[in-house]
């Protein structure tokens, strides 16, 4: 007689909508409201029947206004809940700025610990839809600045099903950004799978020739180049980040014992970005453990273009990763 399934067939949406399901059911304090996330079931169709299964109490439709819904969740739970904010995209979290920045982040430290903000603020993040530039930024380097708000960025499935509890968890703010390109992402879960870790990066494959460290909508293509770069021979290690605030900079570092080049693949933009934070933090830390200069493969220093093959230029792509881990392996970063 065969047992039950150890994994399913699923998707990043689907993973991310069954995470919001077992914490609506495992605490009654926990709420979702946003845009179109009741009646409509999200713009990205990830809450899609719960309001049905749970009752609009307690997912909530909200007027057009990021500042009055994001500062309703602050209220929220400053007094006791576990709301779960959506943003429909990073883009429209500018509108939240002050919310985000100058109070989630801060009542904490200003209260002397005595109120937190276990508020987690999820939104779509990323290019590759042609949405233009208003839709298709990726701003998770900026809010990665801040100190006070972790921010997370799932790229598998485990993560989109088991980093939402966690967060919940967390005494301040988490910012969770779900690259819009991953939604429709296919594969196999674990049929029981739960929380994850949110603090540690992961190796998604091992390697000794370079370090190539990535996060949330760029793991995959990583992962592709590093495919690429082994039938030449240069074996790529690969670093989901997984989080950006705080880094995780002992794997970071423990890569580059081994590997002693490094690239960074952020399709953030290149000035003042995660990419760069990460080159300082390895050249003030690990300066004399490399046998070659850091290279960065980010997106171009335009707003995301419409048209479908500049848009694709405008960001980082397989060839480009590969590229630049080939010139930093030879010497000619």
């Amino acid at each position: 007689m065969k047992g039950p399934p150890t994994t399913v067939r699923t998707t990043y949406r689907e993973a991310l909508r069954e995470a919001l399901r077992e914490a609506l059911k495992r605490d009654e304090r926990v709420f979702l409201m946003g845009e179109d996330v009741a009646r409509y079931g999200g713009s990205y169709a990830v809450s899609k029947g719960l309001a049905a299964e749970f009752g609009e109490e307690r997912i909530r439709d909200t007027p057009l206004s990021e500042a009055a819904f994001v500062g309703a969740g602050i209220g929220a739970a400053l007094n006791g809940m576990l709301p779960i904010v959506e943003v429909m995209t990073c883009n429209f979290s500018l509108l939240a700025l002050d919310q985000i920045v100058n109070n989630a982040a801060t009542l904490r430290h200003m209260s002397g610990g005595q109120f937190s903000v276990p508020l987690v603020i999820r939104m779509a993040t990323g290019a590759g839809r042609q949405l233009a530039a208003q839709h298709s930024h990726s701003f998770e380097g900026w809010y990665a600045h801040v100190p006070g708000i972790r921010i997370v960025t799932p790229a598998t499935l485990e993560d989109a099903r088991g980093m939402l509890w966690t967060a919940l968890m967390d005494p301040d703010p988490v910012v969770m950004f779900e690259n819009a390109l991953l939604y429709n992402l296919e594969g196999e879960l674990a049929a029981d799978a739960g929380a994850v870790d949110i603090d540690r990066a992961a190796v998604r494959r091992s390697g000794d020739a370079v370090t190539l460290v990535t996060y949330g909508g760029s793991l995959g293509k990583t992962l592709q180049a590093a495919e690429r770069l082994a039938a030449d021979g240069i074996g790529a290690e690969v670093i989901d980040l997984r989080t950006l605030r705080p880094l995780d900079m002992p794997a970071i570092l423990a890569s580059l014992a081994k590997t002693r080049r490094a690239v960074i693949v952020d399709e953030g933009w290149k000035s003042g970005g995660i990419a760069a934070e990460i080159m300082a933090r390895i050249m003030e830390q690990a300066f004399y453990e490399l046998d070659a200069p850091i290279a960065r493969v980010c997106s171009a220093e335009v707003p995301i273009p419409y048209p479908k093959h500049l848009e694709d230029a405008a960001i980082p792509q397989v060839a480009g990763i590969v590229e630049a881990a080939r010139r930093v392996v030879s010497g000619h970063a």
